[in-house]
């Protein structure tokens, strides 16, 4: 009995002797991890939420696992060994249990961590593009940097003033996107294209614009209260006067066909007395109306989704419902419970829901510490035949970025990494693909401020998104619960780093997303 107990301890010394290499590198990274949690949770507890010290947490926990295990197994097998010696055998068979039982459970906790690791690579998902691409050039994002469209140095009360907010930029930035993502070298060709790309693909028919089709552009004025001018972070009056110029000057779109709105909120004096100005005929729709706008009014039941949803609003704005083609100009800000607020959650305000959210908010964030795959509103309404389904272009708009949800831009929260360099971010983003878009959306507000709240596992609704027809959670999209099941609504991947910013087609690959990176201005 002792020369067998003898042997399965040096065959057990033998094991843990292997891959001493490895076990170096996991311990100097168990110490760091375990030294950096403690000091920065330590004096404020609330950092355990933040995404850095959810990575941290559980190679720390599976560090000290490993102490404890791996001590008590030889503590254990030491005190056995010595009383089988002494021949006292019930005291040697009992430290052998509990040997046998420490050894388990640090093998265990092994094969544990390297199942997490494996998760841990999925959700992130770098370089490694699911679902299925969209667009001329199919998983295009163009990206235009421009320093000199957003120069608010704060002196002046609003961000948004002709002073701090360039119109000229502006319109170089819509034409240079515009023809970055159709290849073509001018706007009304880029617009034609567009149109004759979504009637083929999405409508199954020929052609591009005609005169009598309607176009609503649903922007984001979460931070308003009314129609007086604020100082929160909402649509750029700047970018939207750009788009209907484009539209109607290039695209040769009927002003009286044009609607912007936000079904939910306010459209305040600085777009709208900027903008009806020169486009008198151009509609303008918000939750209340009045002052030249028009009050929302909703088709009931538009939107069933695919799953009971609690209390969220099941109506649509009918300008949305009505419209043939749909632009979702969306924000670049964080935002409190999905971590992000992109195109997807965009949508939300063309829902009806009344002012006050509370009475109709959406509860299906993905906030599960383990990133738990379950249903998400936000890809119904990727996928949804009056939202998603019409949208011809999905548009970022990062002129002016934020942290949070509320609130105006904030000097101290201008731009570190390259090429922004304590710059605003002075952004342009678009696309075809809205998964592509708001993927890279995500990547750069995560790389810009990694604390952001609620920021991890945010691209879950993405990945339900681009794997639509068999997504993680197993549910049956189908938002309009036709019967019809979703397809894949757009391809989603991570880029490599922060510091290159390349997809898997900006590697060379013929599959994933491309980030075309347009400068202008940018020395």
């Amino acid at each position: 009995m002792k020369e067998r107990f003898n042997l399965f301890l040096g065959n057990l010394k033998n094991l843990l002797g292997k891959s001493a290499l490895s076990k170096i590198v996991f311990i100097a990274i168990g110490i760091s991890s375990t030294i950096w949690f403690l000091i920065r949770v330590i004096p404020k507890p609330q950092r355990a939420t933040y995404p850095c010290m959810r990575a941290a947490a559980p190679i720390m926990s599976t560090f000290v696992i490993y102490l404890l295990t791996l001590s008590g197994s030889i503590f254990a097998f030491k005190k056995a060994k010595n009383h089988f010696r002494k021949a006292g055998y019930l005291y040697a068979t009992a430290f052998f249990a509990i040997a046998v039982v420490c050894s388990l459970l640090f093998f265990t906790n092994k094969t544990e961590v390297a199942n997490a690791s494996t998760i841990d690579i999925n959700s992130v998902m770098s370089n490694s593009p699911i679902g299925v691409e969209h667009g001329i050039f199919p998983g295009r994002v163009t990206w235009v940097f421009d320093p000199k469209v957003a120069t608010w140095d704060g002196t002046n009360k609003y961000w948004w003033d002709e002073k701090s907010t360039s119109q000229v930029e502006a319109d170089k930035m819509l034409e240079n996107i515009l023809k970055s993502i159709t290849g073509k070298g001018t706007e009304a060709m880029a617009w034609d294209a567009l149109f004759k790309n979504f009637n083929s693909e999405k409508k199954k028919i020929p052609g591009g614009y005609t005169n009598n089709q309607k176009i609503a552009v649903k922007i984001n004025q979460n931070n308003t209260l009314r129609h007086a001018d604020t100082t929160g972070l909402n649509g750029t009056p700047q970018l939207i006067y750009a788009l209907l110029g484009s539209l109607t000057k290039e695209a040769g779109v009927p002003q009286k066909n044009i609607t912007i709105f936000d079904a939910s909120r306010f459209i305040t004096d600085n777009i709208f007395n900027k903008c009806h100005k020169d486009f008198p005929e151009v509609l303008f729709v918000d939750n209340e109306g009045g002052n030249g706008r028009i009050k929302s009014t909703y088709v009931d039941k538009a939107i069933p989704y695919s799953v009971d949803n609690g209390k969220l609003a099941t109506g649509l704005a009918t300008c949305a419902v009505e419209a043939d083609y749909i632009i979702n100009m969306a924000l670049l800000k964080g935002h409190i419970g999905q971590g992000v607020t992109l195109c997807g959650k965009n949508f939300y305000g063309a829902t009806s829901i009344d002012r006050n959210w509370r009475k109709n908010a959406h509860d299906n964030f993905n906030q599960d510490p383990q990133g738990k795959d379950k249903y998400m509103t936000f890809t119904d309404f990727l996928g949804h035949k009056d939202l998603g389904g019409k949208t011809i272009l999905f548009m970022i708009d990062g002129f002016y970025a934020a942290r949070s949800q509320d609130g105006p831009p904030l000097l101290k929260d201008k731009w570190r990494m390259a090429p922004f360099n304590n710059r605003w971010c002075s952004s342009l983003f678009a696309s075809q693909d809205g998964v592509a878009l708001d993927a890279v959306g995500i990547d750069f507000l995560r790389a810009e401020w990694p604390d952001l709240s609620d920021i991890a596992y945010t691209e879950k609704y993405l990945v339900e998104a681009a794997l639509a027809n068999n997504p993680p959670s197993k549910t049956i999209y189908d938002p309009e619960r036709d019967g019809t099941r979703l397809k894949s609504l757009g391809v989603m991947e991570h880029w490599n780093n922060a510091n290159e910013k390349k997809y898997s087609r900006n590697l060379g690959k013929n599959y994933g997303i491309e980030l075309v990176y347009v400068p202008i201005n940018a020395k």
